[in-house]
């Protein structure tokens, strides 16, 4: 007995394959910086110097005479940045965003996180994050963590000042 098979081609369209979108690596606006920048704390005129710590999730300033006190039901708070270099002063009143705890190795310690505008190199960036503290035993005035540097600057610790 002889079987017979009988084969029938199907025609096979290929499927339209969507556009797929290909996202860049984000642009590193302010280049290669190094281990301390200038920074500006707006309106102040002149920078800070600032210590660039890669380890650190949030920024952070040297803040003076630090109130809390009550705005239409919020909590608020006032306080004074003094440039060391120069001696500019500017007192500031800004409403809390966050109470963060900071965990050393022998003592927490809370401190107000507060929105702030700051010139960092070329950019303006406003409503950054920054937590007050008192930063008077430490070299430099401000600190400048991954919520300013991510997306915006690859850090060379071999360089300084690569912003002025």
């Amino acid at each position: 007995m002889l079987a017979s098979c009988s084969f029938q081609q199907k025609t096979v369209r290929p499927e339209i394959v969507p556009a797929v979108e290909v996202k860049k690596t984000p642009k590193h606006s302010l280049g290669i910086i190094g281990e301390t920048e200038p920074i500006y704390f707006l309106p102040m005129k002149m920078p800070f110097a600032a210590r660039i710590d890669t380890g650190a999730e949030m920024s952070s300033i040297d803040a003076k005479n630090i109130k809390k006190f009550e705005r239409d039901g919020e909590k608020w708070v006032s306080f004074d940045l003094v440039n060391r270099q120069n001696g500019e002063y500017h007192h500031f009143e800004k409403k809390i965003q966050k109470i963060v705890d900071i965990k050393r190795i022998h003592k927490h310690e809370k401190r107000y996180a507060v929105d702030m505008d700051v010139k960092f190199g070329k950019e303006v960036i406003t409503g950054v994050r920054f937590n007050l503290a008192n930063r008077e035993k430490f070299e430099y005035q401000a600190l400048i963590g991954r919520n300013i540097l991510t997306g915006r600057a690859l850090v060379d610790t071999a360089l300084s000042n690569t912003l002025n």
